[in-house]
């Protein structure tokens, strides 16, 4: 790993079994979102006796997590992580702490424990008492940023551009329609005020990242786009609002993924 967390080698067992007789205080979700039920269906005796904490992008994982587990952790990264090679990672971004709470509200002890853990290895890590509301104010800029930056083949600092931003303007009035009918209380008074914060804080903090989108299609894989902007569209049709622009990037992205 190297970048901005420091440089290093680290080793760690692996395997697709976890050790028979073991118990855990917490198991962490960080695979794809497509993979979530997948992974929750094999381990699901392991899942159903502990704490689980998911690291992941999008909606819907906590719920799917939730029917498999008793106790569910969520948690917003905005940190920029880039694959340079087989077991070889560069940290290059980081917008703000990671946050974590009890999902779909509320902090308890073993969340707190979770955070001191965090914090003992150095990492920059806050606690949250809504952190339903975290995961659409991450999933905002992830849809804002994370599909143009794929279609366009640009860093972050790329969509600055009064084109570009154009586009980010209507996804963002779309995706706050939905969290309004879904009475999500984001931390911003109107979408125009996400857009200053977005446009002025967050752009310039990730402006050299590539987005996890553009780095899956580079490399053949499956996008999470189903669990972003198109989670904007499910919930759209749910509640009657229009989203012709996040359902045009969700074609988009699936165009150039094959």
């Amino acid at each position: 790993m190297r970048g901005i967390w420091g440089d290093g080698s680290f080793h760690f067992n692996a395997s697709t079994k976890p050790p028979v007789g073991e118990s855990f205080d917490y198991c962490l979700i960080t695979c794809k979102s497509l993979q979530t039920r997948q992974l929750c269906v094999e381990q699901s005796a392991l899942l159903a006796r502990t704490d689980v904490v998911s690291l992941q992008n999008g909606i819907g994982n906590e719920e799917i997590i939730a029917e498999y587990s008793e106790r569910v952790i969520g948690g917003t990264i905005i940190t920029g992580f880039e694959w340079r090679g087989d077991a070889d990672v560069e940290v290059t971004v980081e917008a703000g702490p990671i946050r974590l709470g009890r999902f779909p509200d509320g902090i308890d002890g073993s969340v707190q424990r979770l955070i001191d853990l965090f914090r003992q290895a150095g990492l920059n890590v806050e606690g949250s008492d809504s952190i339903r509301t975290n995961l659409w104010a991450k999933t905002l800029y992830n849809c804002a940023l994370n599909p143009l930056g794929a279609i366009l083949g640009v860093p972050y600092g790329g969509l600055a551009s009064r084109h570009a931003w154009s586009v980010i303007e209507q996804v963002i009035e779309e995706a706050w329609a939905v969290c309004s009918a879904e009475k999500i209380d984001l931390p911003w008074p109107t979408a125009g005020a996400y857009l200053n914060y977005l446009r002025l804080v967050q752009l310039p903090a990730t402006a050299g990242h590539n987005s996890s989108m553009l780095q899956d299609i580079r490399n053949g894989k499956e996008s999470e786009i189903e669990f972003i902007n198109g989670a904007v569209l499910r919930l759209g049709k749910k509640h009657g609002i229009d989203t012709p622009v996040n359902q045009t990037l969700v074609d988009m992205i699936g165009f150039k993924s094959g």
